[in-house]
């Protein structure tokens, strides 16, 4: 009962606490609070997730996609979230690290109008891409996947669209990461994984690009 009678913006940071995370300070906490008001309401009219209760989204969605902006190498300037549905983890990425320029690709229609609705609700500097995202004629110092529909052939996809010396992120799990590691192809140098402390055997596997 008591986690329910606290603020999502409480409940959040002690969330964050017991993944061994900082919490947020009260401007981004406010921030995250907003989005999660704003996707509940959405979801009441449309699918944008599956998990569609208070709780499931700020302990698998936001905790998980702010694990995710920690883990975005220094120095990336520009950041692609391939197939970004509700925002995640793109719209986390871009609250947590507004250095980095997100570009939000998302082919359904509605769900990319609840994107431009929630950038411009928090304020961000994110560019909504409205399509598919290999019709994106450039590449990014970054590329993030998760929850993608044949994530193996988005892989394919996402990663030709990563800069020389850029990074591909991806939010997997143990199993299917040899799989996904095969599908971005020989130019990738796989160097780091975090585990997602909510998630089970779920990570985050980063790969470097050498050319």
């Amino acid at each position: 009962m008591k986690k329910m009678e606290e603020s999502p913006r409480a409940r959040l940071n002690e969330l964050l606490t017991l993944a061994g995370l900082p919490e947020l300070d009260v401007e981004r906490g406010a921030r995250f609070q907003a989005y999660l008001e704003l996707l509940m309401r959405w979801n009441a009219r449309m699918n944008l997730t599956a998990i569609r209760d208070r709780e499931g989204i700020l302990s698998r969605h936001f905790v998980e996609s702010i694990v995710c902006a920690q883990a975005v190498p220094d120095g990336v300037a520009s950041l692609l979230d391939f197939g970004s549905g509700a925002g995640f983890p793109g719209i986390p990425i871009a609250l947590c690290r507004p250095e980095i320029r997100v570009t939000l690709a998302e082919s359904q229609a509605k769900k990319a109008g609840f994107l431009q609705e929630a950038v411009r609700t928090l304020g961000l500097r994110c560019r909504v891409h409205s399509g598919r995202a290999e019709t994106l004629r450039e590449v990014f110092d970054c590329v993030a996947m998760r929850a993608v529909d044949r994530m193996a052939d988005a892989v394919r996809t996402g990663s030709r669209l990563v800069a020389p010396k850029g990074w591909l992120m991806l939010m997997t799990t143990g199993q299917e990461l040899g799989v996904l590691e095969s599908a971005a192809g020989s130019d990738f140098l796989w160097v780091q994984t975090h585990t997602l402390a909510m998630g089970e055997d779920r990570l985050i596997a980063l790969g470097m690009r050498s050319q």
